[in-house]
């Protein structure tokens, strides 16, 4: 079993336009609606690559059926905190020529009583898992370190987490003993005070977070794939697409991948390439952060994998 937290769960807009005019009445030519958040996506993504997983997020009143159906759906056993709010929406807007606009909302603060039930029912669920990963940003009201105690605690009990994170709460998880640490290259570039621009530079920040206690820090690279660093070797992964569709949410399929192969056992080359080729499933399809497995399955063979010297 794998126990993903993606506490900030969010309702996914997605709207096609032929082009996005700011200042303008905007008609979309279709607009679909999905659960989202970044925790929900890996808890999919691993499921459809046929490993047991369980999701720990908020929800609310209005969508509690639509989220319950779906994961129900797509073989995640969800465990839902209801709060009398809101989850946060998140808008995208995609133009005829692939162009993405964004908009975030900032979603709810959440009380105390409820920090407290997300957190015990993390645990009740990690304690009993082989992996816990931790992914997305936190519901506002919980401390930038929480990611950070959350790993301890599940070290202690001899469960590996990985943990995908921005900002604050990602440097606290650098100091946490986390197995994995996912950033991307702005991520990345906070952790080394200074720009990554080439593979080099992600391998150097991969190394540095090794030195630090991940064992096996990840840094994604958008189109030109991710670096990753065993404590010998730094690998490169990438894949040349011949189209892409939708590339949200795929550093969040990219992690499914990387951590079903981790509970298969499998070395970090290994991980890597079926991590990507995700990544990649996910930008050939319209849905945001989703992966069918007849997709990764023939992406696999397409992934160059590579060691990066110096």
């Amino acid at each position: 079993m794998i126990t993903v937290a993606g506490f900030n769960t969010a309702i996914d807009h997605l709207f096609l336009l032929d082009a996005l005019v700011p200042g303008a009445v905007q008609r979309a030519s279709r607009a679909e609606l999905y659960p989202g958040g970044k925790g929900l996506h890996v808890a999919q993504s691993i499921a459809a690559l046929g490993e047991r997983v369980q999701l720990v997020g908020l929800t609310d009143v209005a969508h509690r059926n639509l989220i319950t159906r779906r994961m129900a759906e797509r073989g995640v056993l969800f465990h839902g905190v209801e709060i009398d709010q809101s989850l946060r929406t998140c808008i995208a807007v995609r133009e005829r020529e692939g162009r993405f606009t964004e908009l975030l909302s900032p979603g709810p603060e959440v009380s105390t009583a409820v920090r407290e039930q997300l957190l015990r029912t993390w645990w009740r669920c990690a304690e009993e898992s082989e992996l816990s990963v931790m992914s997305g940003s936190l519901p506002r009201g919980f401390g930038s370190d929480t990611y950070a105690l959350m790993v301890r605690q599940a070290t202690a009990a001899g469960v590996p987490s990985l943990v995908d994170a921005s900002g604050e709460a990602l440097q606290h998880a650098a100091d946490s003993g986390a197995h994995l640490l996912k950033p991307n290259r702005d991520e990345a570039s906070s952790l080394a005070n200074g720009p990554v621009r080439t593979l080099r530079d992600a391998a150097d920040v991969a190394r540095a977070l090794y030195a630090r206690g991940v064992a096996q820090p990840l840094v994604t690279m958008g189109a030109e794939g991710a670096v990753a660093f065993d404590g010998r070797v730094a690998w490169h992964a990438s894949i040349a697409l011949a189209h892409s569709t939708n590339t949200v949410g795929s550093g969040d399929c990219l992690l499914a991948g990387f951590a079903v192969a981790l509970k298969r056992g499998e070395p970090m080359h290994v991980a890597l390439r079926l991590g990507v080729a995700c990544g990649a499933a996910n930008a050939m399809d319209e849905e945001t952060g989703y992966v069918r497995r007849e997709c990764v399955d023939a992406l696999l063979g397409q992934v160059q994998v590579q060691r990066l010297e110096g």
